[in-house]
C-alpha cells in the first residue's frame, strides 16, 4: 500500500508501513503496473492509426498516474546538479520547489526524446518494452536507495525509504525484476539480458554522479534516475528489434 501511494495517485485502502524501507521490496511490482496502464493506452490509441498521438498518450498516462514525480525530481536534480558549485548549494537549489532553466530545458528535451522513442516503439509494437522500462526504472530506485546514503543531513522525504534498505532489497529487487522480465519479453533471454544490463548501467551511472554531487542519493536523485533508466531500456528494446 505504501509503494502504490508513493509512487501512483491511485486511491489504495489500508494504513502504511511502519518501516516505509519495507515498501522498496514492492516498488518494481508497481512500476510494472505502471508500465501495463502505460502500454495500454498505447495499444488502445494506435488503432486509431495515429502513432504520434498514441506516443503522447503512452507519456501522458505514465506523468498522470504518477503525479509527475519523477520528472519533477529529474528537472530538481539537473539545477542542483548543474546549478550549484557545492554539495551544500546543489541541495538547496534542488529543494526549491521553482524550476529553474537547466531543470527546464532538459526536461523539454527528456520529454521529447522519450516521445520519439515511444513512437517508433509502438510503431514496432514492442508494448513489453515500454512495461520492462517502467518495471526496471523502480527497480533502480531500489538499488540506489539500498547502496548509497542520504545526502540530506536533516533527512528529508525519502530519508525513511533509504534509511533501513540494505542487500535484501536489492537482492528482492533484482530477483522479481528478471523474473518479471522473462515473462514480459516471452521468455527470450538475451533481451532480457540486454534490458537489464540497461539498467543497472544508469543506475552505477547515477549513483557515481550523485555520489560525486552530493555525496549521497536523495528523492530527487531516485526520481531521475526512474526517468533516465525507463527512456534507456526504451531505446535498447528499440535498437536491439532493429538489429535483430
Amino acid at each position: 500500500m505504501t509503494a502504490l501511494r508513493t509512487l501512483t495517485l491511485l486511491p489504495v485502502p489500508g494504513p502504511d508501513t511502519l518501516h516505509f524501507s519495507r515498501a522498496l521490496y514492492w516498488f518494481p511490482v508497481v512500476g510494472l503496473l505502471i508500465g501495463v496502464i502505460e502500454a495500454g493506452f498505447g495499444y488502445l490509441i494506435m488503432f486509431t492509426g495515429w502513432p504520434e498521438v498514441a506516443a503522447a498518450t503512452v507519456l501522458l498516462a505514465g506523468i498522470a498516474v504518477t503525479r509527475g514525480i519523477h520528472v519533477d525530481g529529474f528537472a530538481d536534480t539537473v539545477d542542483g546538479f548543474f546549478g550549484g558549485r557545492s554539495a551544500e548549494e546543489r541541495l538547496r537549489i534542488m529543494k526549491d520547489p521553482a524550476v529553474g532553466s537547466f531543470g527546464a530545458i532538459a526536461l523539454i528535451l527528456l520529454l521529447l526524446f522519450k516521445w520519439i522513442i515511444l513512437e517508433k516503439i509502438l510503431l514496432l509494437g514492442l508494448y513489453g518494452w515500454i512495461v520492462s522500462g517502467s518495471m526496471l526504472a523502480r527497480m533502480v530506485q531500489v538499488l540506489l536507495a539500498s547502496s548509497l546514503p542520504y545526502a540530506r543531513a536533516e533527512g528529508g522525504k525519502a530519508s525513511g525509504f533509504i534509511e533501513g534498505a540494505g542487500r535484501s532489497h536489492i537482492i528482492f529487487a533484482i530477483l522479481s525484476s528478471v523474473s518479471c522480465l522473462l515473462l514480459i519479453l516471452n521468455g527470450m533471454l538475451i533481451p532480457a539480458i540486454i534490458a537489464f544490463l540497461s539498467a543497472v548501467a544508469c543506475a552505477c551511472l547515477a549513483g557515481i554522479v550523485s555520489m560525486r554531487k552530493i555525496g549521497g542519493v536523495s528523492g530527487d536523485v531516485l526520481g531521475a534516475s526512474s526517468e533516465i533508466t525507463e527512456v534507456t531500456v526504451w531505446v535498447a528494446g528499440v535498437l536491439f528489434s532493429i538489429l535483430s
